[in-house]
């Protein structure tokens, strides 16, 4: 079957920045493929790209069979992007605005009559239709943004870091409505700074400098990580993880809230070395045990083998290259 979204070759320059260097991925229909990577890592360019907002060096896109830079109109009348910045007016109410899209998409006004009522149910938005738009809570307005989109009921969809700035509850309604949509038969590509809605896409590519540094399901992901996770839990972890950054036991040491994550070669050689150096060092209320590795685990030990980056994947960050 071929595939919904494909690049090949994808490069963006400005200048002597490659915003973009050389990306090829496939997005199966029906799938939800995630775009993962820290600030600047060229997330929202390659949607850029894909979408036809914005050409390319060199390389193709190709969105249902058509080609993004020959036909970008004939595409765009088949897919649905929702940008990092709201479109959406902010001195229209939730349904003066969707009458708006449903104006601007050509829909039908025996069509948008059904669909608007399909979608403002499908959103809960219902209550809120003669709401001012700058008087709705971000998370609102990502559903809206959302449902704006679907008004012309696109093939694919596009959601450049939808969740960025809202709430952890909107967070799980909004990813609730996107499973509602894969359900539906549609193909999404979603570009997000958190892991923990990567874990929720079928497959995975971590963008870094502009490259596809890994792409794969997030079980096979994991399997790249060598060695094992150790997580340690204790008082002054900033200390301990100085301390240990020194072990050669020690690949790499990252901290995850309160706890940290070490990363060893050999698990059943390294704890009692390890442990044996905090005692040393007076840390000895500290409780260490091996974890299955997360998707953070695994992409920061694929960054820190890359050039340097300037900031942390899973941090809620925006992109900052053109």
């Amino acid at each position: 079957m071929p595939a919904a979204i494909e690049a090949r070759g994808l490069t963006r320059k400005f200048g002597d920045l490659v915003a973009v260097d050389d990306v090829n991925l496939s997005v199966a229909p029906g799938e939800i493929f995630g775009l993962v990577g820290p600030d600047g890592a060229g997330k929202t360019t390659t949607m850029r790209l894909l979408t036809g907002v914005m050409a390319a060096t060199s390389g193709t896109a190709l969105v249902l069979g058509a080609d993004v830079t020959r036909d970008p109109e004939a595409v765009r009348r088949r897919i649905g992007y929702v940008p990092q910045s709201s479109s959406l007016y902010a001195d229209l109410t939730v349904m003066e605005n969707l009458r708006f899209y449903a104006d601007l998409f050509g829909v039908p006004r025996a069509v948008r009559e059904r669909k608007t009522a399909e979608l403002l149910a499908f959103s809960r938005l219902e209550p809120f239709t003669k709401r001012l738009v700058r008087n709705l809570s971000g998370g609102m307005r990502q559903k809206l943004a959302l449902c704006a989109t679907l008004l012309h009921q696109p093939e694919v969809l596009f959601l450049d870091e939808p969740t960025i700035g809202v709430d952890p509850v909107s967070r799980r309604d909004f990813w609730l409505l996107i499973y509602e949509l894969l359900r539906e038969g549609l193909t999404l590509l979603v570009s997000t700074p958190y892991l923990d809605e990567a874990e929720r896409c079928q497959r995975v590519g971590l963008m870094d400098h502009g490259r596809l540094v890994a792409c794969d399901t997030p079980i096979a992901l994991r399997s790249l990580l060598p060695g094992t996770v150790l997580e340690l839990r204790g008082p002054a972890p900033e200390s301990a993880a100085s301390l240990l950054t020194r072990l050669p036991e020690v690949r790499g040491v990252e901290t995850f809230g309160d706890t940290l994550h070490l990363t060893v070669g050999d698990a059943a050689g390294a704890l009692p070395v390890i442990r044996a150096a905090l005692e040393r060092e007076g840390f000895a209320d500290v409780r260490l045990r091996p974890i299955l590795p997360s998707l953070e685990d695994v992409f920061v030990a694929l960054l820190r083998d890359q050039e340097p980056s300037h900031s942390r994947v899973g941090q809620p960050q925006t992109e900052n290259r053109p």
